[in-house]
């Protein structure tokens, strides 16, 4: 049989917030690749629904209740993982999301409370750190095979985004983390694991909706002013992450490693002129 390094059949995969928009479609993809996948969630309802899509197509799918921000559920999440197939290849980090109480634009930022930075911050910086030390431990002590953890950055880690100033911190800080990860973890262990991100431009999903789509279905005024700052003068389609995850998951990207990769049409290097 002929080599192919894009070949994911048969890892295993735990995809943290794998039923949200961007998560969702990255599993899927997965899934039609024949990875097997541990879906991980707050509520277990919804973790298991999404399974049974996936199995739908073709993938060994479940779910598992678990808070990303909890270590004692994480632990007994790995060890599910571990005991149903022995093994962990992918960590996909695609738990996140901003707190609608943490938005700035409706005043100055003085008054945001304290409270709701720190949320935001410890979901979107703090909730992939956490899974990626409980899992990632499993997967640097394997015996035998590589692993690969993706984490989710954002334009809003690269450029000052109005509105969000807690998730921009957080994302920016995925960046540094991704970073350091790689390097702790290639130094110690070699190629045994990756750590890599990607940062995804504009994309609608359920979060954000309400802020770029109008009950009549246009574009908001923030839409119109993110559109003309993006090339390809379009939102993204949450399937157009999947190529770059596969690529991150698979032996083909075996020598990268601490990068974080924008798919964002062209929005992160467009000077506006």
């Amino acid at each position: 049989m002929t080599y192919d390094p894009f070949d994911l059949s048969g890892r295993v995969a735990v995809i943290t917030g794998g039923f949200g928009v961007l998560g969702g479609s990255m599993a899927e993809g997965l899934a039609k690749a024949g990875v097997r996948i541990a879906v991980l969630g707050l509520e277990q309802a919804a973790a298991d629904a999404k399974a049974a899509q996936l199995r739908e197509l073709g993938s060994d799918a479940f779910g598992i209740e678990a808070n990303v921000l909890e270590r004692e559920p994480l632990l007994r999440a790995r060890d599910e993982v571990m005991k149903r197939w022995g093994k962990i290849d992918i960590l996909i980090n695609a738990a996140g999301g901003n707190v609608a109480r943490a938005r700035t634009d409706a005043g100055p930022v003085f008054g945001l409370p304290f409270d709701a930075f720190d949320e935001v911050v410890r979901l979107n910086l703090h909730g992939s750190v956490y899974p990626t030390l409980i899992f990632g431990e499993a997967m640097a002590e394997r015996e035998s095979g590589t692993g690969s953890i993706v984490n989710i950055s954002s334009m809003a880690a690269l450029t000052a985004i109005s509105g969000v100033l807690g998730y921009s911190v957080a994302k920016a800080g995925i960046d540094n983390f991704t970073r350091w990860m790689a390097v702790d973890l290639a130094r110690r262990n070699g190629a045994k694991v990756r750590v890599n991100a990607i940062a995804p431009g504009f994309f609608v999903s359920t979060q954000n909706r309400a802020v770029l789509v109008n009950p009549d279905g246009s574009y908001t005024e923030r839409s119109q002013r993110i559109l003309a700052q993006t090339p390809m003068g379009r939102f993204g389609d949450a399937s157009e992450l999947i190529g770059v995850v596969h690529w991150l998951c698979s032996d083909a990207s075996s020598f990268v490693t601490g990068t974080v990769i924008p798919v964002d049409g062209g929005f992160s290097i467009y000077s506006g002129v």
